[in-house]
């Protein structure tokens, strides 16, 4: 999402008060009523709707878990009343506001999609009828395709399709799991499945119908022999649907994996190098 990783933001003096409010009303919990915690949580919802803060973020080598701004975001909940919003005809009640000022931000939005308060959209994001959950980052360029989905904190970087009906999961607890992380560039085809804090690398490209969890087998068969991951597809992989015997009491039956069975070009033209890409592996999206 960044060509280079950088210090985390929410590791920054700035936010040192604020953090350790935080903290300390999610040990104790009689401080969540008292009005600076309020208002240090609402600042930190504040800054993950700008995309000033995020859930997860390049760090030095890696990426870096604030597990401190997720906690505000859940305290965020029981500080929020049940309200009804009208919105044309259709009525909404729910504790969490919509995200607005669209235009302001450059982000074209179909109806009905839906994003809330606390997520973050970059400069010509395009969601069709699509919902992104509270504290997700989604960077510039990116298409969030019909009836995809994208979870609480997941990070969706800059130039991703995520194509339709995809459901990448969220997660708020435990604090310490990572969040699923869509790097640049990268390619998620129709229906695919992404969940359990998988990392998809820049550029890799998902075929249609993939289901990416923690424990799913990530096989690369390009070489003479089988190579297995977990919880990782590689830069420019790309990745169709696959299945693996396995033994059971009953017998032997076929149980998914994932295959990488190629990798995109490193090309300047990644529209190029994308549909490059899918004919050579026939990959279906």
């Amino acid at each position: 999402m960044q060509d280079s990783l950088q210090t985390p933001i929410a590791a920054a003096a700035e936010w040192n008060s604020a953090r350790s409010i935080i903290e300390s009303a999610w040990d104790q919990p009689e401080l969540r009523g008292e009005a600076a915690t309020q208002e240090a949580v609402e600042a930190v919802l504040e800054a993950l709707d700008r995309g000033v803060l995020r859930c997860a973020e390049p760090g030095e080598g890696d990426w870096v878990v604030n597990e401190w701004v997720k906690k505000a975001v859940v305290l965020y909940f029981p500080m929020r009343e049940m309200k009804v919003e009208e919105v044309g005809p259709f009525q909404f009640h729910d504790k969490m506001a919509l995200k607005k000022n669209h235009a302001e931000a450059g982000v074209r939005v179909v109806p009905h999609a839906i994003a809330r308060y606390g997520a973050f959209l970059g400069k010509g994001v395009v969601m069709m009828p699509s919902y992104v959950n509270i504290g997700a980052w989604v960077g510039p360029g990116t298409m969030v395709d019909t009836w995809a989905t994208v979870g609480s904190c997941a990070q969706i970087g800059a130039d991703v399709h995520l194509s339709g009906g995809v459901g990448i999961g969220g997660v708020l607890e435990p604090l310490q799991a990572a969040p699923v992380i869509v790097e640049d560039g990268a390619f998620i085809g129709s229906r695919a499945i992404v969940v359990e804090g998988v990392r998809i690398g820049r550029e890799a490209v998902l075929g249609a119908g993939v289901v990416l969890t923690a424990s799913t087998r990530i096989i690369d068969v390009t070489g003479a022999e089988p190579v297995e991951l977990r919880g990782i597809v590689p830069p420019r992989s790309v990745v169709i649907p696959g299945t693996r015997p396995k033994s059971f009491p009953a017998g032997e039956f076929g149980v998914p994996c994932a295959l990488i069975v190629g990798h995109r070009k490193e090309s300047t033209d990644r529209k190029t190098s994308l549909n490059d890409a899918l004919r050579t592996h026939a990959v279906a999206v």
